[in-house]
């Protein structure tokens, strides 16, 4: 009998394995359902979060559905200035999340402006020589290395923050840069224009 009650321990303790693993399986699988279709009805839209800056009437901060494109960030933003040069962005490229979006301005747009010297056949170069305000929003380094005090590094961090922040909207802003004091600023400020 001693036999016969060790196999029937054997078999019981064999039974029960076998029970608690179904149950254990079946109550994870129903809270595997139950957390799914959960996550699915509480998940929201993908939204994503761009900035755009340049030549539009708002730039900032947008956000954006997701697969949205920068046709559609631009919107957002009001739209495109007269000014911007939009052969040079793809209107229909899809939007990444934390992109940077930057509608350049028309190269000519600024200097002509200035210019009509430059219609009388002078060069650019010829004209800033002159006496000619350099228009900060649209000189290059070499236009801008020659301004009193601005040599090839800070003409490098002018075009640098007109590149970040679309431009300069005044004059006065020329200080926010770093070496651009209010003494270097007095010297600058009737040899540049927007």
């Amino acid at each position: 009998m001693p036999m016969y009650k060790k196999s029937l321990l054997i078999l019981l303790v064999l039974a029960l394995t076998v029970l608690g693993g179904t149950v254990y399986g079946l109550k994870s699988q129903g809270s595997e359902e139950t957390l799914d279709s959960g996550t699915v009805q509480e998940q929201p839209a993908a939204e994503l979060v761009v900035y755009v800056t340049g030549a539009v009437n708002k730039p900032g901060i947008v956000t954006l559905a997701q697969g949205a494109r920068i046709a559609d960030a631009i919107d957002a933003c009001g739209g495109l200035l007269p000014t911007a040069d939009e052969s040079k962005v793809n209107m229909a490229k899809e939007v990444q999340d934390g992109q940077q979006i930057r509608v350049p301005e028309k190269k000519g747009q600024g200097q002509d402006q200035q210019g009509k010297s430059r219609q009388k056949g002078t060069s650019k170069t010829q004209s800033a020589d002159a006496g000619s305000p350099v228009n900060i929003n649209t000189a290059d380094a070499q236009e801008l290395d020659k301004l009193p005090g601005v040599g090839p590094a800070m003409a490098q961090r002018i075009i640098d923050y007109r590149e970040q922040n679309g431009g300069f909207q005044n004059i006065e802003d020329l200080k926010k840069i770093k070496g651009i004091g209010e003494a270097k600023f007095n010297k600058l400020k009737d040899q540049v224009c927007l």
